[in-house]
């Protein structure tokens, strides 16, 4: 039976994931979508969510179909806990619908919004938008979500490099980041009964739309980046994509309660 895979995944701004300096010319996908594409293409079927763009989401199962997967999507506002419930009903219908079970196997949680503000200039909303997507939709909607995960099944917390290594401006996101790692080896220990595993991915700076596409788009952000990564670049999705699909293959079974940067190195 093939496996299917579940990504929370919604992008917002406040002022604000592609890049100037160009060892990758091509437009690169956003990190849900590169992630949900690299799953198919091992033969695990996907079920993305979308906050508002209905477009997008339409184009990503498009692309999934393309590499031989099969995926549906629903809309989920991961900020909203009160939706929940009728998000977990829809899924139960896409699933039974679509596959003719009543669980999935994978649980990616890789919504999140971006804020560029200074500590002291950081608004009381500002946090509370930053809480309420990246700590409690993540506590929340796992919650809501574990009697639908399988036995043996695997989850991933998306995190940042943000939380190992400290940029101005960064304190908020970086803050939650930090609370979602914590979590994940909360889940890891009190999940280990029903042999699901719970990891982290953080990223380093990635040249996609997030945060405005600020590491895509200003030449000089992108050029300190890369100047702070080993390898010598900012990083891009399918850097990343892969990555993640490997860790939720049969493969990396042991690995459980780990913080994995993916960042080229950065700030080593």
């Amino acid at each position: 039976m093939r496996r299917v895979y579940a990504s929370p995944s919604q992008r917002r701004r406040f002022r604000h994931d592609h890049p100037p300096h160009r060892p990758h010319h091509r437009r690169q996908p956003r990190l849900g979508r590169n992630t949900a594409l690299n799953l198919a293409r091992k033969g695990v079927d996907v079920i993305v969510t979308y906050r508002s763009r209905a477009d997008e989401a339409k184009a990503a199962i498009a692309e999934i179909e393309a590499a031989g997967g099969k995926a549906a999507a629903l809309e989920l506002d991961t900020g909203a806990v009160a939706t929940f419930p009728a998000f977990v009903a829809a899924l139960k219908k896409t699933l039974q619908e679509n596959w003719q079970r009543d669980r999935l196997d994978y649980l990616v949680n890789n919504a999140g919004t971006g804020l560029r503000k200074m500590f002291a200039e950081t608004t009381e909303r500002e946090f509370d938008t930053l809480m309420n997507i990246h700590l409690k939709g993540v506590f929340f909607l796992t919650q809501a979500l574990l009697p639908l995960i399988n036995d043996g099944g695997r989850i991933i917390n998306v995190s940042s490099g943000l939380a190992r290594f400290s940029v101005p401006g960064s304190a908020a996101y970086a803050m939650m980041k930090g609370g979602v790692e914590v979590l994940t080896r909360y889940l890891a220990k009190e999940l280990a009964a029903r042999r699901i595993t719970a990891n982290t991915v953080a990223p380093g700076a990635i040249a996609t739309d997030f945060n405005g596409g600020h590491v895509r788009d200003d030449a000089e952000i992108n050029r300190v980046v890369a100047g702070m990564t080993a390898l010598g670049r900012a990083g891009v999705a399918d850097d990343i994509g892969p990555m993640i699909a490997s860790l939720l293959s049969e493969d990396n079974r042991w690995v459980n309660a780990q913080r994995i940067e993916v960042s080229g190195g950065m700030n080593i």
